[in-house]
């Protein structure tokens, strides 16, 4: 079985998107721009699409909240760089959409649990990404469910969003340090969960 990772890119208080608002939902992307630049500014999409195939070449299958897919489909466009299954929390059944490159996104209702047994299974003994949103994350660990989190965290101090470690219990979660590199406006942190 692969590693069950969550990545996230996270401003210095902690928020990993604009505030939720369900009037204007580009408002919650909002934040996001300022905190890829590092991964997309000054950059050529030659060398952004590099950077994305090496990211995801370890993965096996992909699990994200309904609401981040509502709010990434389009951007992401009909060949998204994922390349793989991509499985999708939701309380609604649809149908797999079929993209380009070998990404299908799969609508499960069965929680959490049935999502990430489904991953496993497309997976073949390679990784799993979480990509996100909050939410899902924060399910995945208060469930004990996640091995790993990478965190790209950007020196900004947004003062307002959706924060990504809120929801996630009283109990105490222990993480450690697997490694920790710097780049010009980004300092990445990979840390393991300690089951």
């Amino acid at each position: 079985m692969g590693t069950v990772i969550l990545e996230m890119a996270m401003s210095l208080d902690g928020f990993i998107a604009g505030p939720k608002d369900v009037s204007d939902p580009d408002r919650e992307l909002g934040g996001l721009d300022i905190l890829h630049d590092w991964r997309f500014a000054g950059k050529s999409s030659t060398e952004t699409e590099a950077y994305e195939v090496e990211k995801f070449k370890p993965m096996g299958a992909g699990i994200v909240g309904r609401r981040m897919l509502d709010l990434g489909i389009g951007p992401w466009g009909e060949n998204p760089t994922f390349h793989m299954p991509i499985f999708v929390l939701s309380h609604e059944t649809r149908k797999p959409i079929t993209k380009q490159g070998g990404t299908t996104y799969h609508f499960v209702t069965a929680g959490i649990e049935s999502a990430l047994k489904q991953a496993e299974e497309a997976a073949d003994g390679k990784d799993i990404m979480l990509l996100g949103g909050a939410n899902t994350a924060q399910q995945y660990l208060r469930a004990g469910l996640l091995d790993e989190i990478h965190l790209h965290l950007v020196p900004v101090l947004l003062g307002e969003g959706i924060r990504l470690f809120e929801n996630i219990g009283t109990g105490q979660i222990k993480l450690e340090q697997i490694s920790l590199t710097e780049d010009p406006g980004v300092t990445h942190f990979r840390f393991r969960v300690v089951k």
